[in-house]
């Protein structure tokens, strides 16, 4: 436990604080979140490396500072509810929960929605929820969102997802591009959407009605 204390810490000043996350909140939640709960038994001991892990189903739990990019990207403040797709192994849900209001994550495999919803319950948080289901179609039914973090790669911008934004809501996804993925933040001002990219990354393919 002590030596998870210590690599966790390391991870927020090296691989974060050293590379430009400076969103002192995300930093915070960063050092608190045990990051070793959230991967499987045998890739344990390189739960703080530099890079995306295996969890399962095919899918990944992604590299300490994308998980702290979209988060700073969101610029959340404390009172938002965020909709989460590809929720996975649960570890960004647990980062997101510090940081906002409200997170409720999509996943499309029932095995890694029901370990991350234990791993979460373990750690008492309270403030998330995992379903079942197609993340590309969003939850239009608990729409708006004031942010929607997305973490697998789709070919464009889902049109659901935007729809579901708030005004003046921020979506952070991986957009497919030739060489790199771009990890691109959209931010709803009426009828018009802001674009920026924020920096190439590689992610899952997006599968669903709005992805692949």
């Amino acid at each position: 436990m002590a030596d998870f204390l210590k690599q966790r810490a390391k991870m927020v000043e090296r691989q974060l604080r050293r590379r430009g996350i400076s969103d002192e909140r995300v930093l915070e939640a960063m050092g608190r979140v045990p990051r070793e709960a959230f991967v499987p038994g045998q890739g344990r001991h390189r739960a703080y490396a530099d890079s995306a892990l295996p969890i399962g189903e095919e899918q990944t739990i992604s590299q300490p500072w994308i998980v702290a990019a979209i988060c700073q990207a969101l610029e959340l403040r404390g009172s938002e509810r965020v909709l989460e797709v590809g929720t996975g192994s649960g570890y960004s849900a647990a980062v997101l929960s510090l940081l906002a209001a409200e997170v409720i994550g999509i996943e499309r495999h029932p095995a890694l929605a029901r370990g991350a919803t234990e791993v979460l319950a373990s750690l008492g948080i309270e403030n998330v929820r995992v379903l079942v289901g197609d993340g590309s179609r969003g939850l239009p039914e608990e729409a708006p969102f004031e942010a929607i973090a997305v973490h697998a790669t789709a070919p464009a911008p889902p049109p659901a997802l935007l729809a579901q934004l708030a005004e003046g809501g921020r979506m952070v996804v991986p957009i497919a591009a030739e060489d790199a993925d771009a990890l691109t933040v959209l931010r709803r001002r009426g009828e018009d959407v802001e674009r920026r990219e924020i920096a190439p990354c590689r992610f899952v393919p997006l599968i669903g009605e709005e992805g692949y």
